[in-house]
């Protein structure tokens, strides 16, 4: 595996880089194919992802069962979150408002981000 060594017993991705998580919370948005789901890493780091770092870390999560590939024709593979990669990012959610939210000022802070409101 590039990055990320192990996918504990219970399906939650724990031992993921921050790489790999971020490609998962860009396809829990829908499936890509991986030049779009490049352009928004690009978008997000605000500087260029190398195809050599993107795609080895696409087929660990493939292998571990986060995402599933398909083809879209003879040069174009398509990503998408399986059930486990789903449970996965609402996962990682969970933990981080667990350690963020730790007052009502916070969970209100929390509300306008879903809200769209900050």
């Amino acid at each position: 595996m590039s990055e990320a060594q192990t996918v504990n017993d219970s399906g939650l991705a724990r031992d993921l880089t921050a790489f790999q998580q971020n490609i998962l919370v860009i396809l829990a948005e829908e499936p890509m194919y991986g030049l779009a789901i490049k352009r928004n890493l690009e978008d997000y780091y605000q500087t260029e992802v190398n195809h050599g770092r993107l795609y080895p870390n696409l087929d660990d999560l493939v292998e571990m069962d986060l995402v599933e590939k398909s083809e879209l024709d003879k040069r174009t593979n398509q990503y998408e979150l399986t059930e486990k990669g789903h449970d996965a990012v609402l996962n990682r959610f969970a933990w981080m408002l667990s350690k963020f939210v730790t007052d009502e000022t916070r969970a209100d802070e929390v509300r306008e981000v879903i809200d769209g409101n900050l």
